[in-house]
């Protein structure tokens, strides 16, 4: 019998994973990507001496990742390796207010208590609730196409139903927060977790307080080489396993016949598949690839999520009271978040992330030096005016660098790169640069997201952050797994 073969618009993350498991199952695969690197956002770049991870900066649940490598029998640490994080992240506020968030969560739950005079039992049980949202949700909402009769129709799924209640589904993250807290501070601590997802904590549903538990409950990971190494592991590991790659070969239409891909169409020609999976941006796909193809207008109109404004710093001076994660937070989340959702705009005090690789891995930056990846909230790209908003962005978060470190660091700035969501949006297909396609700003949110595959053809699939189960590094390879499982063995 002839082997069948399958094709992924895409080299992001769970491109990499589903071109991983349909090798496996024991089609023929080829990975068409039009840069000239895989990893998608997941890429890195070397200026000055310094050397920065572009894209997403968090590492948890690194089993999805080990997963890939076992399924082959493999030993995922002969390709891949981490370590844990003993301390998860370093919050900052204007008032010299500091807090260091323990992976150990007893130790995070004292620790908390005492600097945001919360009772410890009510830390626990808010943690406890965010466990039971997870368990009771994940099988459903993560693990099983929610577009398929067949997943409503298990014992899981109707435990759920029996206790939506606990989801906490017609309030926001924030009135959850506020219903168990009343320091603003460790408020305003667990409403960042609604970035994870690139919503806004006032709008984005309770159920979200789950968020915090995977962080907490798996941990927080670095892995060796950085952040790059993720999508360069499973890369050479795929090589290894006779995954073809086609770099440098954009994809311009995916060919159909009737009801059935045929194949798809790049610059050098058409290739036939029997199967073709999109890891590009959905709302792309449609607009680029499947142009005449019945569009999904409700699913691709959705309110995108928030994006990103990157600076890559090098900085010629090292600072002990940061670490690998730090968050100095806006004096005033809310209207920070109102700016990005409603008035699509960058607010005049940003809460600032600072990512800095370099202490994990020193070689990351020259002696005596850190390599800073600074990262504000941005909204997704409507045509402003990013140069001036650039301009403004970068001193605001001097600013505030200055109000809670103390420190004016502009003059230790050696070398710079920028990313704007127009960057972002040009180098990784994300429409109007959104990191995580479509927002979770509603209670429907989850069932809105377009399934991983096609009703129009039977044979086409989608994978990647702006498919269901969603945006980041494990719902990504979540969705890898949940189109390998839709696809049949040869």
């Amino acid at each position: 019998m002839k082997q069948q073969r399958a094709l992924v618009i895409g080299a992001g993350i769970a491109g990499l994973a589903t071109a991983l498991r349909l090798r496996h199952k024991d089609y023929e695969v080829e990975v068409f990507e039009a840069s000239p690197h895989t990893g998608g956002k997941l890429h890195a770049i070397q200026q000055d001496g310094y050397r920065f991870d572009l894209g997403p900066s968090l590492f948890t649940m690194p089993h999805f990742i080990d997963e890939l490598f076992e399924l082959y029998g493999a030993n995922a640490k002969d390709y891949f390796n981490y370590k844990k994080k003993k301390r998860v992240c370093n919050y900052f506020w204007e008032d010299g207010t500091q807090f260091q968030a323990d992976a150990s969560v007893e130790d995070f739950i004292n620790k908390a208590a005492k600097k945001f005079g919360e009772p410890e039992a009510t830390i626990q049980q808010y943690l406890k609730r965010n466990r039971e949202k997870y368990d009771l949700t994940a099988n459903l909402f993560l693990e099983k196409s929610l577009h398929q009769a067949k997943t409503y129709f298990s014992v899981e799924t109707l435990k759920a139903i029996s206790q939506l209640y606990k989801l906490n589904l017609s309030e926001s993250l924030n009135s959850v927060n506020k219903t168990y807290f009343k320091n603003p501070k460790l408020i305003q601590l667990f409403n960042r977790f609604a970035t994870y997802n690139g919503s806004s904590p006032y709008k984005t549903p309770g159920i979200m307080s789950m968020i915090p538990h995977l962080e907490m409950h798996y941990g927080t990971f670095y892995p060796k080489g950085g952040m790059h190494e993720i999508s360069q592991s499973l890369t050479r590991f795929a090589k290894e396993k006779g995954i073809k790659f086609h770099l440098n070969t954009k994809v311009h239409k995916i060919l159909s016949q009737a009801s059935k891909v045929t194949g798809i169409e790049t610059e050098k020609g058409k290739v036939e598949a029997d199967l073709v999976i999109s890891n590009m941006d959905v709302f792309n796909s449609y607009q680029n690839l499947l142009k005449e193809a019945k569009k999904p207008q409700k699913t691709l109109q959705q309110e995108r999520s928030s994006s990103a404004l990157i600076f890559y710093w090098g900085i010629k001076k090292e600072f002990s009271e940061l670490d690998l994660h730090n968050i100095l937070f806006s004096e005033d989340y809310q209207t920070e978040f109102d700016y990005l959702f409603n008035k699509k705009e960058m607010y005049k005090d940003p809460t600032v992330y600072i990512n800095i690789t370099s202490k994990e891995t020193p070689s990351d930056a020259p002696k005596g030096a850190e390599n800073w990846f600074v990262m504000v909230n941005a909204p997704a790209n409507y045509n402003q005016d990013w140069e001036q908003i650039k301009q403004d962005a970068k001193m605001a978060i001097l600013q505030k660098i200055q109000l809670c470190l103390g420190v004016d660091i502009s003059s230790y700035i050696e070398t710079e790169y920028c990313w704007t969501p127009v960057d972002i949006e040009k180098e990784t297909s994300s429409h109007r640069g959104s990191l995580y396609g479509a927002s979770s700003n509603s209670k429907w949110a989850a069932f809105l997201r377009h399934p991983n595959f096609s009703s129009q053809f039977k044979n086409l699939y989608f994978c990647g952050g702006s498919v269901h189960p969603g945006g980041g590094i494990p719902l990504c390879l979540l969705s890898a797994k949940i189109v390998a499982d839709l696809i049949p063995e040869i």
